[in-house]
């Protein structure tokens, strides 16, 4: 037997069947919202990995395109890797969850959630991220929850909760929020410049939302959950932080900490672990746990002198940015190119052109997207951290990195009417101290301004971090984070916008969710601080958008013939529009409503093939001045092409205005000759003169 328990969420009942399937996982959660069905589980090894200094949680979530009745692309008909929106999903559900599950557990846990069918109604990706929720609350791992998630749209100014996939794709905000009872816990939003005001508003919104989701999981784990089973716990004793103080005083520590030069912290690091290391030689639990310890050590040093002092590792004030630097141009041949930096955080980003045809073909369980006309990828190589590791393609973290800057850039491109090309930015990341995500969004700024895309607006990113301490009033907000700051700090709250809103969210915590009064005064720091880098770092490099594309980028004209002339376009076996690239060298592309899009990097050759669909396409009239070049000589005549596969025929009779005894006297092959359409003879064949041209 199995239990039903059903809410109305947003004007949809959003129900969850218990004990129905799944039942040797250690929760499941078989999830109904509308007719889109999500199967969530949750489940832990029986004990915790050797070797593991981390919390081992794994987050899958997988779309099965049976769910929306089509079979998968491909060879092998079956799903393969995830899809960009799938592992975006995954990291959605992992960021409120994982700091709500014991820091010091290091059995593995899997959360999976799988898409089983699809209401366009009712977003899947949302079922996906309570159903974790309710999974792990009711089951018996340990678990800090229940946390809930609310999205919100924005339609015509209207605020929509939950709303459909239409509504998500076309709407002018994309925003998630998670919750606990008490704090939020994550935000992710895509926004189209939204004031700083009412996106805290919409956000409190999403968390009213979330907080009569939670009564609702609270009821079911009231009824259905387990009791929570104790673990094996690696936290360091208390005694041996003790006996490290010993050896290495907080004073020692924090001059180490101390220092803006990452490279002579790390080697101070380096120096008291291997102090210690000889102080503790005959005690193997301490030497199994030192990594651990000085970790814990060092972030207690690093946050006592943050909260206490309102001192920062590299000596910055609490609102000061790093050192900033911007320039355009530095990468010869390509379309466009910049370079941001922040202290020891530098992005290389480069901007490549094409026609619309090379648009990402996207293939997915949203049906409203099908293809991406502008694409951002990041990349994090070993070097930039000062690492060897043999690179193995993006992972989660780059696409979600390269996600987020897209996401921030959306907003100001340009429409495919005013700018037809498909755009592809790429962030390489030359160094990293923390905030590469904000500094891709600023080169790729530049970088598309530099390639002469249109773009509305400048847009700019920056990250706030946050230490707390005992209580919600006792914390610090701190500007423009490095990676110490990161690791050892409780919050990445990135922001990218205009001067007039925001675009983009990202918050990552470590800790049991943020009070309003954090959450507004983040999101205020980030406004400051990009008006600084727009107004003072990005705007000297490159002001405005270039008036044109780069020498060395695709150029495209369009024209619009009549579907029906289509054929005559192409030609048998595409004979005639092959003819016509391989005269021009231009790349054409044409649809189905007979629009034509004629790139390269030739204008006249691009002037030129526009020319040969006009002549093609055209119903030859009399009267009609035509240019064309002599393909074929017979008795009677000469033809003349005056486009691949579009000829006409002059008679002997009509080539000179004196009679001739051969045409080969007048005229020889691959001469270039005007004529005048005669319009149609007695057997309604169009005609053509030279000499009735001439005497124009």
């Amino acid at each position: 037997m199995y239990k039903t328990y059903s809410m109305d969420l947003a004007g949809r009942q959003l129900s969850i069947d218990i004990g129905r399937v799944g039942k040797q996982a250690n929760g499941c959660a078989f999830m109904h919202y509308g007719d889109t069905t999500v199967l969530c589980t949750a489940t832990e090894s029986k004990a915790p990995r050797d070797g593991v200094d981390f919390f081992p949680l794994s987050v899958e979530y997988s779309e099965k395109f049976y769910s929306i009745g089509k079979f998968p692309g491909g060879f092998m008909k079956r799903e393969s890797r995830p899809s960009e929106n799938a592992i975006l999903t995954s990291r959605v559900i992992d960021r409120p969850m994982r700091p709500l599950f014991p820091k010091d557990m290091r059995n593995d846990v899997t959360l999976e959630c799988l898409v089983m069918s699809v209401d366009p109604e009712c977003r899947p990706e949302l079922v996906a991220m309570i159903g974790a929720a309710v999974a792990t609350s009711i089951s018996d791992i340990p678990f800090a929850g229940p946390c809930a998630t609310t999205q919100v749209g924005l339609v015509d100014g209207k605020v929509i909760i939950n709303p459909n996939q239409e509504q998500w794709d076309n709407g002018d905000l994309q925003l998630t929020v998670a919750s606990t009872i008490d704090k939020v816990m994550m935000i992710e939003a895509g926004a189209n410049e939204i004031p700083e005001k009412d996106m805290v508003d919409y956000i409190y919104q999403a968390d009213a939302v979330n907080k009569q989701i939670i009564a609702f999981i609270n009821k079911i784990v009231a009824e259905a959950g387990k009791p929570k089973q104790d673990y094996v716990s690696v936290a360091v004793p208390d005694q041996m932080f003790e006996d490290i103080k010993k050896i290495v005083s907080p004073e020692e520590m924090e001059t180490v900490c101390f220092n803006e030069n990452r490279d002579i912290r790390d080697k101070g690091i380096a120096d008291i672990t291997e102090k210690l290391k000889e102080a503790f030689a005959d005690n193997d639990a301490y030497l199994a746990q030192l990594g651990d310890a000085v970790y814990q050590y060092e972030k207690k040093t690093i946050r006592k002198m943050i909260l206490r002092d309102h001192k920062r590792p590299d000596g910055r004030e609490i609102t000061q940015i790093r050192p900033l630097a911007a320039e355009v141009d530095l990468i010869p041949r390509v379309h466009g190119s910049a370079m941001f930096t922040r202290g020891q955080t530098q992005i290389c980003d480069v901007v490549t052109l094409a026609p619309l045809s090379d648009a990402q073909k996207v293939e997915g369980i949203d049906p409203n997207i099908t293809s991406k006309r502008y694409i951002h990828q990041y990349n994090f190589p070993a070097y930039s951290v000062g690492e060897t590791k043999v690179s193995r393609g993006p992972g989660r973290r780059e696409i979600g990195h390269g996600a987020l800057a897209e996401k921030a850039l959306i907003p100001v491109l340009p429409s495919i009417e005013e700018f037809p090309y498909a755009i592809r930015a790429v962030s390489e990341t030359m160094e990293s101290n923390g905030s590469t995500s904000m500094a891709s969004t600023c080169a790729s700024c530049m970088a598309l301004m530099a390639a002469g895309v249109p773009i509305k607006k400048q847009v700019a990113g920056i990250s706030c971090g946050l230490v707390t301490g005992e209580t919600d009033d006792d914390f610090v907000l701190l500007t423009d984070i490095q990676g110490l700051e990161d690791f050892f700090g409780d919050m990445d709250f990135k922001v990218t916008g205009t001067h007039d809103g925001i675009t983009a969210i990202q918050m990552d915590i470590k800790i049991h969710g943020l009070t309003r009064q954090i959450v507004e005064g983040a999101i205020q720091r980030c406004k400051d601080a990009r008006e600084y880098i727009m107004a003072n770092v990005m705007t000297p490099a490159i002001a405005s958008p270039r008036a044109e594309v780069s020498a060395y980028a695709p150029k495209i004209i369009y024209t619009q013939i009549n579907p029906e002339k289509i054929g005559d376009v192409v030609g048998k076996q595409g004979k005639t529009i092959n003819e016509i690239i391989k005269r021009t060298g231009a790349q054409i592309d044409i649809d189905e409503t007979g629009k034509i899009s004629i790139c390269g990097t030739d204008k006249a050759a691009l002037a030129k093939a526009k020319n040969m669909i006009e002549i093609i396409t055209a119903d030859f009239e009399e009267g009609m001045i035509l240019t064309g070049v002599v393909v074929s000589i017979k008795e009677f005549g000469a033809f003349i092409e005056f486009a691949p596969g579009k000829e006409g025929m002059v008679h002997i009779s009509k080539i000179t205005n004196h009679r001739i005894d051969h045409v080969e006297d007048v005229l020889q092959l691959g001469q270039k000759v005007t004529v005048k359409c005669l319009g149609k003879d007695r057997m309604g064949r169009l005609s053509f003169s030279i000499k009735d041209a001439t005497q124009q």
